[in-house]
């Protein structure tokens, strides 16, 4: 019940006073959270505990570090983006939507990253604009990251190819959604409205859509050609229990 009461009241207050309200809890959990039974490759640092984190009855136990705010989504992207591309080192123009706390303060220090950000509502953004319809030039961007907004919008094809567009030929795009590998297609349904009905059916109140295993087929209809980085192949057994990883996420590597 506490929990319950907890999720909906976090729900109502408005994401730019979460994200100024976690800086407070970032900043104490170098020393409350001291430990070495998890380590957060983003920041490096050891810890005794990460928090619960998820929706009604899909919380993951230790999924958000308290340091970074990183979910287990986000510490497997960080070991891609450092250990199998040239991203920390490669000049480029990148486009961050929707920014995540745990990237945005490393990505801006980065000297070789001309970094833009965009979102409708984040105080993290430059740019406000709805990814239906992006208001930039075609072939703008090296580097495209978009994780975890598709499933928010009612037209994720349109979505998919206004960051198409706008992808340098060559450029490298990742778009993290919320995908239940053993749904063969993706569940949608924009009219559904109420936010209990969105959360039994997509797992989140404010989803439209829960994807399946055609998520990458999706991509490919909209003008990208797609590559899967499969984490419980190309990783070490030891980094999941280390890292805190989801064993069953794929990463779709999408180019133009």
């Amino acid at each position: 019940m506490i929990a319950k009461m907890m999720k909906w009241a976090l729900a109502s207050v408005p994401r730019p006073l979460l994200i100024r309200l976690s800086y407070i809890v970032q900043w104490l959990s170098p020393v409350l959270f001291k430990g070495n039974r998890f380590v957060d490759p983003i920041d490096g640092r050891g810890y005794s505990r990460f928090f619960p984190y998820g929706y009604g009855e899909n919380q993951r136990p230790n999924a958000l570090c308290p340091g970074t705010n990183s979910l287990e989504r986000h510490r497997l992207l960080w070991l891609y983006l450092k250990d199998y591309t040239d991203f920390l080192t490669k000049e480029q123009k990148l486009l961050h939507i929707a920014p995540e706390q745990c990237f945005y303060g490393r990505f801006k220090k980065m000297n070789n990253l001309n970094y833009t950000t965009a979102d409708l509502f984040s105080p993290l953004a430059d740019l406000r604009f709805d990814v239906q319809n992006i208001p930039l030039e075609d072939n703008s961007f090296d580097t495209i990251l978009c994780n975890h907004v598709l499933e928010h919008v009612d037209d994720d094809l349109k979505a998919m190819s206004e960051m198409c567009r706008i992808l340098k030929p060559g450029g490298l795009a990742i778009m993290q959604v919320p995908l239940d590998p053993d749904y063969a297609l993706t569940d949608e349904d924009i009219t559904i409205t109420d936010p209990v009905e969105r959360e039994k059916r997509f797992r989140q109140y404010d989803h439209v859509r829960l994807y399946g295993q055609d998520y990458p087929n999706r991509l490919k209809a909209a003008g990208f050609k797609v590559t899967t980085f499969d984490a419980q192949q190309e990783l070490p057994e030891g980094w999941f229990s280390k890292y805190a990883l989801p064993k069953r996420e794929m990463l779709y590597i999408c180019s133009k």
